[in-house]
């Protein structure tokens, strides 16, 4: 067989070289002019390349671009995987400005997700590396992010101060897309404050800069700052313009939250003016893109607005659904609400903690000179007692080492076996903050898949079963269950009563774990039809049981200080429940939501339901998943 020669291999490598450094420009081209969906089939098919070839750095740029598209397109939770694989990428190389660069990519997600601890956290690293370097640009950048931190949390004082301080080393170093970018900020703190002019003058200066530069993300971004500006001053009429003009350019670029954003926007007003036949065509357009985004607050706003038209043309029917759905969505935002008033209550601590650490710092410093002159004075005295004390101590030492290497031993056993059961009870990564701090923050998550499964007729079962081999049926299901979530890396929630709640995705997110899941389901209702054939063999009764399974938003954390338990809420979790209720015996039960992220799986198979009526929801579309005949066959 003839071998390749090190020329040809060379020659092969610097081809697949050239082939990937077009595609990653040519993605760059369609990133730099907004053309969203093109750029990332050309990143992933460069960053496949780049992997082969083994060139690190340009791996690391391709999950940065990549993560930085899905931010612009409202897809928060692969944003935060590909900016956590950009920096490891850069890790392995020692690339400290991409490592710096993802830092502040990541906490620019976490601000947007709500969890400004951690975006916080992430821009203050960011800046230290930076800072480190010289690199003054990227320190703005950074600083400017740290100021709308602040913002968010509405301290607006240090929000201005941080952001005046990122807009003088912007105009200084003439980055007029950064400078827009400032502006926008400074003008959205100033309309919160009520002051309308000064808020007016930097939006209509960070528009005159988008123009100019003719970037139509920022474009998208001054636009709609503006069209809020008039619409809180009940300007309608002014504020209309500005968010057409919005949507326009969020159709140009491929944006759905800004398309959601400006369509609600857009029919809010037009009920404002008395055109509710307008409002119901653009609000239910933008209620059809936040279902596609998974945003609970616009899906709340385009379904209030859909209410008051419908209420307004005499559509009573209409109006009460919308209704509905808008407290429904109300419940899961007052969740969310509650989540973030504990996040702020963490940053203001945290605030504390530092100016706190500072005091000790000084403090500290100011003791260990008059320890030093005490030490001075006392060193010969300390020298004859020291030895004493070390002829004493070793005397002492002699008769306890047994004693002390048995109590070492008996508590590695507790400490073990304490650790095993907090394990148990919660996630690692919970328990080990809830170790660190005494306490677990409540967080968001953007995407999640909740599970829930129920006992057919389970009253009337249960009473032919004696209490001992009821309790024993029930633990025998519930064990395969949680050897099946185990299997698929979902996290178990809770049993209540004859039900079974599991969900993937968190603590950490898992692009695998929509399919997981819905495996998961599978193989529950498979163990359950042969458990019901085996107790029917022998003459024992037998349950059957209904499964269903819905994706979206959700807010977790712990409640309670006694007993405690690690719990998730939102509209999604009340949206699962739904499904099961709704699915039949032996059957996964899931919504459109659910197959819509998942319907390009080739493992599945779906059967379309229609729409369902949910209580409380209204009619939803439903579909049956099963294996597909190729899944099976290769199993």
């Amino acid at each position: 067989m003839k071998q390749k020669t090190a020329t040809s291999v060379n020659v092969t490598a610097t081809r697949n070289k050239e082939v990937a450094d077009s595609l990653f420009e040519l993605g760059s081209h369609y990133y730099n002019t907004q053309v969203y969906n093109k750029s990332l089939l050309l990143f992933e098919k460069s960053l496949d390349m780049y992997q082969r070839i083994g060139d690190g750095k340009k791996q690391g740029d391709c999950f940065n671009l990549m993560a930085v598209t899905h931010f612009y397109l409202g897809d928060f939770s692969k944003a935060a995987i590909n900016f956590k694989k950009g920096a490891e990428a850069f890790r392995k190389i020692k690339f400290e400005k991409g490592v710096a660069s993802t830092l502040n990519n990541l906490g620019a997600v976490y601000k947007s997700q709500g969890n400004y601890l951690e975006a916080l956290d992430h821009f203050r690293q960011a800046a230290l590396l930076f800072d480190k370097m010289g690199d003054t640009k990227n320190l703005a950048a950074t600083t400017q992010n740290i100021g709308s931190v602040y913002s968010k949390v509405k301290d607006y004082n240090n929000a201005l101060k941080y952001l005046g301080q990122a807009f003088t080393v912007h105009t200084v170093q003439g980055d007029q897309e950064a400078i827009a970018q400032v502006l926008n900020e400074i003008g959205n703190i100033y309309a919160k404050q009520g002051n309308y002019k000064s808020a007016y003058e930097n939006l209509t200066n960070s528009l005159r800069v988008a123009n100019k530069k003719q970037d139509k993300q920022l474009q998208v971004m001054a636009l709609s700052s503006l069209g809020d500006l008039f619409y809180a001053q009940s300007d309608y009429a002014r504020a209309l313009p500005y968010f057409t003009r919005c949507l326009n350019y969020s159709d140009q670029i491929g944006s759905l939250q800004n398309q959601a954003e400006a369509q609600v926007a857009i029919g809010t007003i037009m009920h404002r003016l008395g055109k509710s036949r307008d409002a119901v065509k653009k609000c239910q357009d933008g209620l059809q893109l936040a279902e596609k985004v998974g945003s609970v607050p616009m899906k709340k706003r385009g379904c209030e607005c859909l209410y008051l038209s419908h209420k307004a043309l005499g559509n009573t029917q209409q109006a009460l659904r919308y209704y509905e759905q808008t407290n429904a969505f109300e419940d899961s935002l007052n969740l969310a609400e509650a989540a973030n008033k504990v996040m702020g209550i963490e940053f203001q601590k945290q605030q504390l903690v530092d100016s706190i650490a500072y005091v000790k710092k000084e403090h500290s410093i100011q003791l260990k000179h008059k320890e030093e002159v005490q030490r001075r004075e006392k060193q010969r005295n300390l020298i004859i007692l020291s030895l004493c004390f070390i002829v004493l101590v070793a005397v002492g030492l002699w008769g306890q080492l047994n004693f002390v290497r048995k109590s070492r031993a008996a508590i590695k056993l507790e400490k073990d076996r304490s650790e095993a059961l907090l394990l148990n009870i919660l996630p690692q990564e919970i328990a080990e903050e809830l170790k660190e701090k005494g306490s677990v923050n409540a967080r968001d998550y953007n995407l999640v898949s909740i599970l829930f499964t129920d006992f057919k007729s389970f009253t009337q079962t249960a009473e032919k079963m004696t209490p001992q081999s009821l309790v024993e049926e029930i633990n025998i299901c519930f064990r395969a269950f949680d050897l099946i979530t185990e299997k698929y890396e979902i996290e178990k929630i809770k049993t209540i009563g004859d039900a079974y709640m599991a969900a993937g995705g968190i603590p950490h997110a898992d692009e695998n774990s929509l399919k997981n899941i819905v495996l998961a389901g599978l193989e529950m209702q498979s163990f359950m039809t042969q458990r019901a054939d085996e107790n029917r063999s022998m003459g024992r009764p037998a349950f059957e049981m209904r499964l269903g399974i819905h994706a979206g938003p959700i807010v977790a954390g712990i409640v309670g200080v006694k007993k405690f338990q690690y719990d998730i809420w939102g509209d999604t979790v009340n949206t699962a429940s739904r499904m099961e209720s709704s699915s039949q015996v032996g059957k996964v039960n899931i919504s459109e939501t659910l197959y819509q992220l998942i319907k390009d799986e080739p493992c599945f198979s779906f059967e379309y339901r229609g729409s369902v009526n949910a209580k409380g929801k209204g009619d939803i579309a439903m579909y049956f998943v099963e294996k597909s005949a190729v899944a099976q066959l290769v199993a």
